[in-house]
This record gives structure tokens, C-alpha cells and sequence, in this order.
């Protein structure tokens, strides 16, 4: 027979793994709500995403102000989390280098051969 003590905590867990699942969607879907573009990732990188953002926003919030409990279940918590899951969409698009790409001679409309100075543009997609 299971103890009592033991299937309390048991509930517990799948209840706080649950919220984060639920709480990571949200935040995450947010997150790609906000940044223009194509995202990188289906379901499970935006849950992910999510969770881990709320992760490192809540615990830089909470570093810089550890006089409150911050929750990701509440409003300072959804916009930690938020904030968390776009600066890690933000990072994962420059390293990935879908976000910016250098011209190439002739692509501002110069003459190739010119010297031109090196801007950064949108990455097109290519048609699949």
C-alpha cells in the first residue's frame, strides 16, 4: 500500500509540472507573439522556450528584488517569463543566424566593384 505522505507529494509534483507546462506554453507562445517573423521550433521548442524563460526571468527578478515572492503564476511572473522567453528567441536567431545576413556587392543598388559599406539586412526564406 502507498503511504499517505508519499501520494500527497506524488500529486504535488504532477500539479507544479503541470502548471509549468501550462504556464511555459503561454509564455512562450507570448514571447513569439511579440518578436515579428518566422519562428524557429514547433510545439515542444515554444514549450520549452517558455519554460526556460520563465525560469531565467523569474530568477533575474527575484535577483534583483528578493524582497517579494515572485511566482510564475502571477502577473510580475508572466512578464519575467515573458521577457525570459524572448531574450532567449532573440539569442537563438542570432546564433542561428536566421535574423541578419551581409549584403553582397550589388545588393544596394551600387555598381559591383564599389566599395560599399557593410549592412545588415532580414534573411529571406527560401520558397520549400
Amino acid at each position: 500500500m502507498i503511504d499517505a505522505g508519499l501520494l500527497t507529494v506524488i500529486e504535488q509534483a504532477a500539479h507544479d509540472l503541470l502548471v509549468w507546462v501550462g504556464f511555459g506554453t503561454l509564455v512562450g507562445l507570448a514571447a513569439k507573439a511579440i518578436m515579428p517573423g518566422r519562428d524557429p521550433g514547433g510545439t515542444i521548442g515554444t514549450l520549452m522556450m517558455g519554460i526556460g524563460g520563465s525560469v531565467i526571468g523569474c530568477g533575474l527578478l527575484l535577483l534583483i528584488d528578493s524582497s517579494y515572492r515572485i511566482t510564475p503564476v502571477s502577473p510580475m511572473g508572466f512578464v519575467a517569463g515573458t521577457a525570459g522567453a524572448f531574450i532567449i528567441l532573440f539569442f537563438f536567431r542570432i546564433l542561428s543566424n536566421s535574423y541578419v545576413v551581409e549584403a553582397q556587392d550589388g545588393a544596394t543598388g551600387m555598381a559591383p566593384g564599389v566599395s560599399t559599406v557593410t549592412y545588415y539586412r532580414r534573411k529571406k526564406r527560401r520558397a520549400a
